[in-house]
């Protein structure tokens, strides 16, 4: 197992422990505001998107990286440098909007800049060793993190979130497991605050939100299908 996976594996486990032991100092119990039923929502959307960013740029790198001897410049990484760290960005935050109180924000952003921040300097530095022209002028031109607003509009989304279903399969089980984890604990801390007259009320708006991405999911996959087809047809016409 990898080091970074070593060190992740033992920040969650601490921090469930935590969770665990003073439940009330982390989660968000107690009668919700309208900010707070709203903060949930995108918490679900967020975690979505995330997981989302992570099974197309890590279908793309394997597809397009010719095993770590190409520079990858497009696809979700013409979006941003490091998309899978923007996956698990938004997967954190999700959670945190979804469960916690809002200092616990400050408090995973702070780990997170700890931690993958390190990170992303490890991998520009051998980055630039093997391709040293090439990536300081896709540094130039593409954000590390966060992308911009104006790129962002500037596309479709699927020609910067390509997405294949085998793709989607290798990640279904990471989604699965914390989008239910999410809703169970959710839920019962709805239940335990409010009683249960307020659950159906979350379940709805909950589907709401996963029924959008499913179609999101759909539609990216069509578009990704229908491109190669086109770049194929385009192949054999020029030969």
């Amino acid at each position: 197992m990898k080091k970074r996976l070593k060190i992740n594996g033992i920040i969650i486990f601490l921090a469930l422990i935590l969770l665990v032991l003073f439940p009330a100092v982390f989660l968000r119990i107690g009668k919700e505001t309208l900010w707070d039923e709203v903060a949930e929502i995108f918490g679900i959307a967020f975690i979505l998107l995330g997981q989302i960013f992570r099974a197309s740029s890590r279908g793309y790198k394997s597809e397009n990286s010719g095993n770590g001897h190409s520079l990858i410049q497009s696809g979700p990484y013409a979006l941003v440098r490091n998309p899978m760290y923007l996956g698990i960005l938004l997967i954190g935050l999700g959670i945190v909007l979804a469960l916690f109180n809002w200092w616990v924000a400050v408090v995973f952003l702070c780990i997170f800049i700890w931690r993958y921040l390190f990170l992303t300097f490890k991998e520009e530095k051998k980055l630039l060793a093997m391709f040293p022209q090439d990536y300081r002028d896709y540094r130039q031109r593409v954000p590390r993190l966060l992308p911009w607003p104006a790129a962002v509009l500037q596309k479709d989304v699927a020609e910067y979130l390509p997405l294949k279903l085998p793709w989607l399969k290798k990640e279904i089980g990471s989604i699965l497991a914390v989008l239910l984890f999410v809703l169970l604990l959710e839920g019962l801390i709805d239940v335990k605050s409010q009683g249960i007259r307020i659950y159906p009320g979350e379940i709805i708006l909950s589907l709401g939100v996963i029924i959008l991405f499913i179609s999101l999911i759909i539609y990216l996959i069509r578009r990704t299908n229908n491109q190669e087809k086109d770049a194929s047809s385009k192949s054999k016409n020029t030969l």
